[in-house]
């Protein structure tokens, strides 16, 4: 088209500075308004479905925790006896070598320690003081005496635990006689509500009052040291294979396929094949953490391989290109550049499956860890229980001062929880690199 046939712009301008103004605007039909309040409404709506699943999300862990330690803060209390014993005079003997000793909790029970300690019960509370006490009050004298040999040539005062009974009368609770005893106990200062620190020190027991979690929070820890040990290495070295080296054929991507359907393989199949292969190896290891931990590793694999290959995928290109440009080897160019940059993601997928490992129960109970453990395990192949099946054999009890020592323990895995993911996010921060 020649420039002749185009129209001056000056008649352009005057045709548009004549026209009408609300001409010039978008039109504004009544159906359109329709559809523009429709919009908003959508919008509006959608917001308010948000912010109403976070408040959602957020008032049932409030309710969750809430409950939790409303249940459990009795956990970290007990109730006592005050009892006077003299070792002097109760037949009871020792020194400061057998006292300490590892087997001298079985030394003074053989001596009659238990009988001592009901006989002096008696005569400070009365002739039903045995139905009054914990039966294993006398582990707590034992304990003390371990403690400080010099108690042995003395007369000294014990709190000792009170049983299920008394405390639950202590609440106001059970039967209107022992509550009435409990009273009458307390009015007099032979019994008391304090808080129990050593439920963190001590490990299992008979009764509720007398057990302790340090034996399965040991077990879980020693449990969680050697799945670490054998799935993080693994796992990275097998993530940096398949995304830097591996071949992109058929082979690998039915191992790809199989990596993928292992990290969603239900928990308790893991347990059926440590029962099958470990404890076939190692017979005579069954409930110890050496074979958890190496089977909550075949768990927790899958998870690690899955999350270092993403992170290794968010390295840029260009990272490498430049590494090979400067002369660097492909194994530097990984070791040096790739893997530092993707450290961060790996970690926290391992804490992260850490994690959901140390929540586990099923596994574990198909290798025999849910045995009553009364001592800490010594090393990896001493007989353990964990924080989970602790929990589980807790709530499997018919007296009720366990429910609240199960709430308590509930609260040391929560925290224990807390820990492990307050470590991933620091050494993400820490590790991680800005590009």
């Amino acid at each position: 088209m020649s420039s002749s046939a185009l129209p001056p712009l000056g008649s352009i301008s005057e045709a548009l500075a004549s026209a009408r103004p609300e001409a010039l605007g978008p039109t504004r039909t009544p159906s359109f308004e329709k559809r523009l309040a429709r919009r908003y409404r959508a919008e509006r709506n959608f917001r308010l479905l948000g912010a109403s699943a976070v408040m959602f999300s957020v008032a049932v862990l409030v309710f969750l925790l809430g409950n939790m330690l409303i249940n459990g803060i009795g956990g970290f209390q007990r109730a006592e006896l005050e009892v006077t014993i003299d070792f002097a005079e109760s037949g009871v003997t020792g020194d400061a070598v057998s006292l300490t000793a590892p087997t001298a909790t079985q030394t003074l029970e053989m001596q009659g320690l238990p009988e001592v300690v009901t006989f002096y019960a008696e005569e400070a509370l009365g002739a039903d003081a045995a139905a009054q006490l914990s039966i294993d009050a006398w582990r707590d004298v034992a304990a003390a005496l371990a403690d400080d040999p010099t108690l042995i040539s003395r007369s000294e005062t014990f709190e000792l635990p009170a049983s299920s009974a008394l405390a639950a009368g202590l609440e106001g609770e059970g039967s209107p006689e022992m509550q009435a005893l409990a009273a009458k106990l307390a009015k007099d200062g032979a019994l008391s509500k304090n808080w129990d620190w050593g439920f963190l020190a001590r490990s299992d027991a008979t009764s509720p009052q007398a057990v302790g979690i340090w034996g399965a929070l040991k077990g879980s820890i020693l449990t969680m040291l050697v799945t670490l040990v054998l799935a993080f290495p693994i796992g990275v070295l097998s993530a940096l294979y398949l995304e830097e080296y591996a071949p992109k054929n058929r082979w690998t991507d039915l191992i790809e396929v199989s990596i993928n359907n292992l990290a969603a393989v239900p928990s308790i199949i893991f347990g059926l094949l440590g029962l099958a292969i470990f404890l076939s190896l190692f017979p005579n290891l069954r409930s110890a953490p050496l074979i958890g931990g190496m089977t909550l590793a075949l768990m927790t694999m899958p998870v690690i391989v899955i999350s270092g290959r993403n992170a290794i995928k968010a390295v840029p290109p260009s990272i490498r290109d430049g590494a090979l440009a400067v002369g660097a080897s492909p194994v530097q160019v990984v070791f040096h550049h790739v893997l530092p940059l993707a450290l961060p993601g790996m970690l926290t997928g391992t804490i992260i499956g850490m994690a959901r490992a140390l929540g586990e129960t099923a596994p574990l109970l198909l290798i025999g860890m849910r045995a009553f453990v009364a001592t800490p395990p010594d090393g990896f192949t001493s007989p353990a229980t964990v924080l989970p099946m602790q929990i589980f054999l807790w709530s499997d009890e018919i007296d009720r001062g366990f429910v609240e020592r199960t709430s308590a323990a509930i609260i040391v895995l929560l925290v224990f929880l807390l820990a492990m993911n307050g470590l991933a996010i620091y050494l993400r921060n820490k590790f991680e690199k800005r590009w």
